[in-house]
């Protein structure tokens, strides 16, 4: 079953987040400090990400063109909007928190090396031993996210559950489509290009700057089309 590992890492962000309630009487200053302790940790992992690139060249261009197109798509404003939205059915006392923690946790759970190599690994070997170790890590920080950001967190294993189940899906069927040392560069090239992403999101949490991190999600998948078409024209 290639969708066991997702299914894990989404019922492991929603326990995390029900745990995560239980500590949203905490003070506002340990909120704050564990948040920016997250946010500098999130950051450090980014860099690391980032550093792996074998052709930066094509992060570069991919982050650019990529902002580029999740600007025209507004990507961010949509996915505020679905936060919203999500405000209203559940009934949120402080408008703006589902959202906000909907958006952060989602993007923070999404845009990794482990979303990516765990899904394949769930798809081409059946092998769920990443993504069961990302369960553990995303479940616990699902605990500190709600704490802090409220129950928008919880719904983040929705995204999660689609982003990682479809490339475990494709994944079952793209050793026919894509050599394997095409899409070791692929992950290679992916991870550093996630690892940028990460990077703002943790100068989102630390509030250092304001970055529109989702408008650069495209970047993603340009990074692919970028890989896959040096390869041809080689």
């Amino acid at each position: 079953m290639p969708l066991v590992g997702t299914v894990v890492n989404a019922v492991a962000i929603v326990v995390g987040s029900l745990l995560g309630l239980v500590f949203r009487n905490i003070s506002e200053n340990m909120k704050t400090t564990v948040l920016q302790g997250i946010g500098l940790a999130v950051i450090v992992l980014g860099i690391g990400m980032g550093l792996k690139s074998e052709q930066f060249l094509v992060v570069i261009i991919s982050i650019a063109v990529g902002s580029a197109l999740g600007e025209f798509l507004d990507i961010e404003d949509k996915l505020n909007r679905l936060g919203i939205w999500l405000e209203r059915r559940v009934g949120a006392k402080e408008k703006g928190n589902v959202a906000k923690g909907f958006v952060t946790a989602t993007l923070v759970y999404v845009v990794g090396a482990m979303a990516i190599v765990g899904a394949l690994d769930s798809g081409l070997r059946q092998d769920h031993a990443v993504l069961y170790t990302k369960s553990l890590l995303d479940g616990i920080s699902a605990i500190i996210f709600t704490s802090a950001l409220g129950i928008g967190v919880a719904f983040s294993a929705v995204p999660v559950l689609l982003y990682q189940g479809i490339i475990a899906l494709f994944a079952t069927q793209i050793h026919t489509l894509v050599p394997k040392e095409v899409m070791d560069q692929i992950i290679v090239e992916m991870t550093a290009t996630g690892g940028i992403l990460i990077i703002a999101i943790g100068l989102n949490i630390i509030k250092a700057v304001t970055i529109r991190v989702a408008n650069m999600l495209p970047s993603l998948l340009l990074t692919v089309i970028f890989v896959l078409v040096l390869h041809i024209t080689k």
